[in-house]
């Protein structure tokens, strides 16, 4: 990959949208939700008074409408701030 996040921004690869519920419903294309976990495929450098604490390889949970969408090569990313992840999992 070549995208190579700037400052303390995070690009992070969203997991997939939810094809049922627990109880086995199958949830229609329009009824799914954003999903709100994915996987960190790179990190910035940090702040130099903030270093990241985020790691390629790690998944974390973000708020729902953070980040900014993106799509390279076919697959969908998002960019967004360290600050906009919420835990890692």
């Amino acid at each position: 990959m070549n995208i190579k996040p700037l400052a303390d921004r995070v690009l992070v690869e969203p997991a997939a949208a939810e094809e049922k519920t627990a109880s086995g419903i199958i949830i229609p294309d329009t009824a799914k939700e954003k999903p709100q976990r994915g996987t960190v495929m790179a990190v910035g450098p940090g702040k130099p008074d903030e270093p990241t604490t985020v790691k390629v390889g790690d998944t974390v949970l973000y708020g729902k409408y953070s980040g900014t969408e993106l799509q390279v090569e076919g697959s969908d990313y998002m960019i967004m701030r360290e600050s906009d992840i919420l835990a890692i999992v």
